[in-house]
């Protein structure tokens, strides 16, 4: 992208053009897996230079299981993400979806990495949404069902303490510690995400309204790092451990 490019687009625009390009793709046989949510902690906003949520979309294409090794060679500036990958239940339509529906509307949750790329466009925010928000591919590892999901609510999944996490526990009581090659670097709180990760997905539902389009049930929603982008070197390997989810990690070989 040349730099001439830089500022002709709003961020309206760019997402609209994200939108439009996305449609195309999947009109030729991608199938979308759902949505992502940036720029929602402040360690992100601050590395960004970004004071407002994002979003993008996610591809089935871009999808990895835990313990993925993604050669290093083939990505574009890759950075990791600290997430939650939550499944919508219950689909949400805007606008005025409430903090109370989007929590009653989560099925599951796992803990995940997001796989970012700059390629080219870090410095113009909406030329980098038009570009999908940076997204390459997203990382998870065995999702929970979670208190409050449609399937738990009709006695279809284990009892929440057989889980491993207290009924009531809320997201913004998760945890992840991160892991780069074998050394912790932080630990982090769903607090983080917009003050809790389900204000995020919120955030998102009511978004999309702006475009006539809703969160529907199905998809996953990656609700936005916890912790501040890393940036990745060849051989890498990250590992973060979600309590009380889990553990999601990959390699770059």
């Amino acid at each position: 992208y040349p730099g001439s490019l830089n500022g002709i687009l709003s961020l309206d625009d760019a997402y609209r053009v994200n939108l439009a390009i996305s449609q195309r793709l999947i009109s030729g046989g991608e199938k979308q897996a759902g949505w992502k949510v940036g720029v929602t902690a402040k360690a992100m906003q601050e590395q960004m230079g970004v004071h407002q949520p994002v979003f993008g979309v996610l591809f089935e294409s871009g999808h990895r299981d835990s313990g993925v090794e993604l050669k290093f060679a083939d990505l574009i500036e890759p950075s990791v993400e600290n997430e939650l990958c939550l499944t919508i239940g219950k689909t949400l339509r805007g606008p005025g979806v409430s903090i109370a529906q989007t929590r009653a509307s989560i099925a599951s949750v796992a803990p995940a990495l997001e796989i970012v790329e700059r390629r080219g466009v870090f410095s113009d925010l909406p030329l980098a949404m038009a570009d999908n928000a940076q997204q390459k591919y997203f990382v998870c590892a065995k999702a929970m069902p979670w208190p409050g999901s449609p399937g738990l609510a009709a006695g279809l999944g284990p009892e929440p303490m057989a889980l491993g996490h207290p009924v009531f526990m809320r997201l913004s009581e998760a945890s992840v510690e991160v892991f780069l090659n074998g050394i912790s670097q932080e630990i982090a709180s769903g607090a983080e995400v917009m003050g809790d990760p389900i204000a995020s997905v919120t955030w998102l539902a009511n978004k999309l309204a702006e475009f006539d389009l809703a969160l529907e049930a199905g998809m996953r929603v990656m609700s936005g790092s916890f912790t501040k982008q890393y940036r990745i070197k060849p051989g890498d390997r990250i590992e973060s451990r979600f309590t009380p989810f889990g553990v999601v990690s990959a390699r770059f070989p």
